[in-house]
């Protein structure tokens, strides 16, 4: 009778996550999720930073255009039922070395540099997501400016500080 109780409850909060093909715990899902959550901050994301996202997903996991697909589409979910960024950074803390955390994070500089304008909320959502993976401001900063430099000075800043 327990057990009925319990999937009755799990069948109410969560039916979708059974459905979905990246699990919690997987850091993938997690770092998707902040990457959304990304090009979600300044409304519908434009069609440059949906190519990015894609690009960036199948490239740095190695993933075909369908699993990356997936993987978009899970992360969407989770990202929009989660109500702040340590549920994601603390996966990706214990799954990833300095370095793994550091590409996240420049990944995260190249989404907000997709649309060609850096706002003062992408720049302080990498702030804080930078803080939580345990990234220092200095190397956030050298991340920053990395990207910057590659995408060439098309950028408008709209950021305070860095």
């Amino acid at each position: 009778m327990l057990d009925g109780l319990r999937q009755f409850i799990a069948d109410i909060v969560g039916p979708q996550a059974q459905d979905r093909a990246f699990g919690d715990s997987d850091y993938r899902l997690a770092a998707t999720a902040l990457l959304v959550h990304v090009v979600s901050l300044d409304g519908q994301p434009s069609a440059a930073e949906k190519r990015k996202l894609h690009s960036l997903i199948e490239s740095h996991f190695g993933l075909d255009r369908g699993t990356a697909d997936r993987l978009i589409a899970d992360a969407t979910e989770v990202e929009g039922e989660a109500v702040d960024l340590y549920h994601f950074t603390s996966v990706i803390m214990r799954s990833l070395d300095e370095e793994g955390r550091k590409r996240i994070v420049q990944m995260m500089w190249e989404l907000v540099y997709a649309d060609g304008q850096v706002s003062e909320f992408e720049d302080n959502v990498v702030w804080r997501a930078s803080d939580l993976l345990g990234i220092s401001q200095r190397d956030r900063i050298e991340l920053k400016h990395a990207v910057a430099e590659r995408v060439g000075g098309q950028i408008k800043d709209g950021a305070v500080g860095g």
